[in-house]
């Protein structure tokens, strides 16, 4: 375990300690070289990595405490002695070395940006100036729930597909370098014509035999190329554009996109954040162009005194029409904070529900694909004998 303590001198910090039941193996003075080891751990705890899962009951937990009547120092003394992670200990023993210099729990946080985001820091400064911290992590706890199932449902869709497919290339692999070589011999010896389809399989099987490093650096470079494209800030909006017209698939990332933004702001204003400041968080949330874009112009239009509404209501193309008016709703009633939690949660079980309608609608057209394959094969290894077979018979 490592920490801090409030002592006048070693040995009374020893003292103290094994007054606890501690047994102390190190104890350093306070100070300027302690912070910067604290903060040189920063790289560490960015490489370690920290999951989100273990961010929600690290917030859910604080906020636990906190509720409690435990004080702030206390809460992460004892969110640092039961976590396992090194870098989230190194994470909180920071915090703690902030809380002790009399700073507040966000400006402890904002040193840590790739732990904690710009709305987590946001947030926990909101709950501190309303004096509702607990309520404010709690919130936190949530947003970062919802978005953990969104990404999990979404992803978990995609791994079936994505297992088969795979599958399906490492067999088609080990038939052209293993079994394909063997029946060329045969193929051979039978001085028969040899359809279409065969001698295509035969030409990419003396390819990936012949030369595996040529293929394999091919294939390598056509992966980076596929990569390099999908990464590449200069098409992403038009990749951006070409996923929203997939079926279904489309669908699926406008609303992911929508249940975010709802979300996200819903929590950010009822934490007390003002609505530009909260429009320019949730936009660095998002990760699709497009919808930073409307974000940006929505703060435009609320500096300038226009409703947040008829932004929404502009971009029906990325935004469902239902948006608009619930924010039209929000505005006029002052609750616009519990619309958007209402429009989140409504979106995100309609994400729910074509998540699983995907994986019923994949699994089929995969099974399809699979058959193709095998067909192809089997249809090329087959054809020859049965042309041989007919030979011999005449």
């Amino acid at each position: 375990m490592e920490g801090i303590i409030d002592s006048a001198d070693r040995f009374s910090a020893a003292k103290e300690l094994r007054a606890q039941n501690f047994i102390p193996v190190s104890i350093m003075p306070f100070g300027k070289n302690t912070k910067k080891k604290i903060e040189a751990h920063f790289l560490e705890e960015f490489f370690s990595g920290i999951t989100l899962h273990e961010k929600i009951i690290f917030v859910n937990n604080l906020s636990g405490m906190l509720s409690a009547g435990l004080t702030l120092y206390r809460c992460l003394e004892v969110e640092l002695r039961q976590t396992k992670n090194p870098a989230l200990k190194t994470v909180i023993s920071g915090l703690l070395v902030a809380i002790n210099q009399g700073e507040s729990l966000s400006e402890g946080m904002a040193k840590y940006p790739a732990v904690f985001s710009e709305l987590f820091t946001s947030m926990v400064h909101a709950g501190e100036e309303s004096g509702n911290l607990p309520w404010a992590l709690k919130e936190i706890g949530n947003n970062l729930e919802k978005s953990y199932e969104l990404t999990r449902k979404v992803k978990g869709a995609l791994t079936y597909p994505a297992i088969i497919v795979l599958a399906i290339f490492i067999v088609g692999i080990l038939m052209l370098v293993f079994v394909i070589p063997t029946l060329i011999k045969v193929f051979g010896d039978m001085g028969t014509t040899l359809p279409p389809t065969t001698r295509f399989i035969i030409f990419v099987s003396n390819g990936v035999s012949g030369h595996p490093f040529v293929c394999l650096g091919g294939l390598v470079v056509f992966v980076a190329g596929v990569i390099a494209i999908v990464r590449s800030k200069k098409l992403r909006p038009f990749n951006e554009l070409l996923v929203f017209k997939f079926p279904i698939v489309g669908e699926i990332v406008k609303e992911v996109n929508t249940a975010r933004t709802a979300r996200t702001l819903s929590s950010l204003l009822a934490s007390g954040v003002d609505v530009t400041r909260a429009l320019n968080i949730t936009k660095d949330v998002l990760q699709n162009t497009h919808y930073k874009a409307v974000l940006e112009r929505a703060v435009t239009a609320v500096q300038k005194g226009e409703l947040l509404a008829t932004v929404f209501k502009e971009e029906e193309t990325l935004y469902p029409v239902m948006i608009g008016e619930m924010v039209t709703v929000g505005e006029e009633t002052g609750k616009l904070s519990q619309m958007l939690a209402d429009a989140a949660t409504f979106y995100e079980e309609e994400v729910d529900a074509k998540t699983k309608s995907l994986s019923t609608i994949i699994e089929p057209v995969v099974m399809i694909l699979v058959g193709i394959a095998v067909g192809f094969f089997a249809i090329s290894i087959i054809s020859p004998m049965y042309s041989l077979l007919g030979n011999m018979s005449s």
